[in-house]
């Protein structure tokens, strides 16, 4: 087993402040343009680059995108009698590629560029997750092997009633311990997962953490020399259990983080945050039965939790894949034109085929249809300019674009 990845996953916090009357009044108006025009718009406040949707939601009159080397942003209509104004998150590729410190000197730098005032109390940190994947071809996910207790001193919600299980194929590939409010652990087939929700820049992720082990030597019990080159990640389904990888991930709710362990701010967050890791891979484990132990708490833990908590364990503050982001995002670009492309052959070819066009003349139709585009582009320029105008915006935070 080894360890491809590990650190902050999701991160999402409050902030008691409100907007500036000046930002509000822009918002208010760019919004009402997205509205007319029906889609999210790009908009600049002072550099701040975000995609403004049409729409708010659960309470917040804007909501705004910075694309995955930002947070999405939530702003509520400036209000005395509500004093907890914003709210945003970061996902999971924004965590992976800069670490915590960079999303802590984001907030603070974005905070500053939107004009808002803010203290070191006006901080409130609602989710944290924390994840660690591992490289486990053998490994087989059995619900029954999870353990769950309550450790002394503290107040634990997780019950082995509080358990779901997802399966595929006649295997489980997820099992989740726990409320999202609170404690919750999830064990899951992540390379089943990115593959599913198209998240490719995770191959690179892994692969980087692979081929820095033929110059790195030894980690968790696992030797890559350089004449015995890591094995290359793939998303090929004939060799899908090769390249196995499992997510350990332990989710921080609002409850667990400020109900039990007092963590509301960011000093709070990294002097305790740690301990709280720790802790709960206590509370929850996964085992190695002993069969002629019928007291499930004293059966040892796996050794996929063992290194998995041991790596918790490390310091979790400045922690990021150490990957290259600017190959990733132009394979995303280049995946995404891939993408694209298809979509445009394939209505040609269905245009061809409308027309009643054979195999043999599918080249001439082509270009009888690009000719055609041509000829629309010329007709109406300004349509098409407006066109690329809003594609260009749509795509801003895509490299090259």
């Amino acid at each position: 087993m080894t360890v491809l990845h590990r650190g902050f996953d999701t991160l999402a916090l409050a902030v008691k402040a409100n907007i500036p009357n000046g930002l509000f009044d822009y918002l208010e108006a760019e919004k009402e343009r997205a509205d007319e025009e029906g889609r999210e718009i790009l908009i600049d406040y002072n550099g701040v680059k975000l995609h403004l949707k049409a729409h708010g939601g659960n309470g917040y009159r804007f909501i705004a995108s910075g694309g995955p080397d930002g947070a999405t942003w939530f702003f509520k209509k400036p209000n005395a009698k509500d004093e907890w104004g914003i709210r945003l998150s970061f996902g999971s590729y924004f965590m992976a590629m800069n670490g915590l410190g960079r999303a802590k000197a984001h907030v603070d730098d974005t905070l500053q560029r939107l004009g808002v005032r803010f203290g070191p109390e006006d901080i409130s940190i609602s989710r944290a997750d924390f994840c660690v994947d591992v490289h486990a071809p053998d490994f087989a996910l059995t619900p029954e092997h999870f353990v769950m207790h309550s450790a002394a001193g503290r107040r634990d919600f997780v019950t082995d009633t509080e358990m779901s299980v997802n399966g595929k194929s006649g295997r489980t590939t997820s099992v989740t311990v726990g409320a999202s409010r609170n404690r919750q652990v999830i064990v899951y087939d992540k390379r089943a997962e990115v593959i599913a929700h198209s998240k490719s820049y995770w191959w690179n992720i892994w692969n980087h953490t692979l081929r820095s082990f033929t110059e790195g030597g030894l980690r968790n019990g696992t030797l890559h020399k350089a004449d015995d080159p890591p094995p290359i990640l793939t998303p090929d389904p004939d060799q899908a259990r090769a390249n196995r990888v499992w997510r350990v991930e332990f989710r921080a709710g609002k409850d667990l983080l400020k109900d039990t362990w007092g963590i509301r701010t960011w000093e709070q967050f990294f002097d305790r945050f740690g301990d709280l890791c720790r802790q709960s891979g206590e509370a929850v484990r996964y085992t190695d039965p002993d069969q002629t132990d019928t007291n499930r708490a004293r059966w040892p833990n796996h050794p996929l939790w063992e290194i998995v908590c041991a790596e918790m364990n490390d310091d979790l503050t400045e922690m990021r894949s150490g990957a290259d982001p600017n190959p990733m995002k132009e394979v995303h670009r280049e995946q995404h034109i891939g993408m694209v492309f298809r979509n445009v052959l394939g209505c040609s070819v269905t245009i061809a085929a409308l027309r009643g066009i054979e195999f043999d003349g599918l080249p001439a139709a082509i270009d009888q249809i690009a000719e055609d585009m041509k000829g629309q582009i010329q007709a109406n320029p300004r349509r098409t300019e407006k066109q690329l105008r809003e594609a260009q915006e749509r795509y801003v935070f895509l490299a090259g674009a």
